[in-house]
């Protein structure tokens, strides 16, 4: 499993690369990269059908560890993924955009 760092995200989220975070509803609605998918990670093994295949997913959590574990359900299924080091914590204290609230 890959990890990648926050500014490497932010050059493929801005190529409009998927970003799939795994965190819980509370987490995500304070604050998410914008158009991230939002699967808890409790969620995601009976979810995992929803990720997008054919292109690497960027996973992330609040500061790199469930998507760790995310990033590997997600390559169990076939799917290409890779684990942001340092999570959401890392993305907000670089400037990157945000999103609030819950999901539709």
């Amino acid at each position: 499993m890959k990890e990648v760092d926050t500014a490497t995200l932010a050059r493929a989220w801005e190529s409009g690369a998927a970003v799939l975070d795994v965190r819980e509803d509370y987490e995500y609605a304070e604050a998410h990269v914008p158009r991230a998918t939002w699967i808890p990670l409790g969620e995601l093994p009976a979810r995992v059908a929803e990720v997008p295949a054919g292109e690497t997913v960027y996973v992330i959590c609040a500061s790199g560890n469930r998507s760790k574990r995310g990033a590997q359900i997600v390559e169990a299924a076939g799917r290409e993924a890779v684990s942001v080091a340092g999570g959401t914590s890392a993305w907000l204290r670089a400037g990157h955009p945000v999103e609030r609230g819950l999901a539709a």
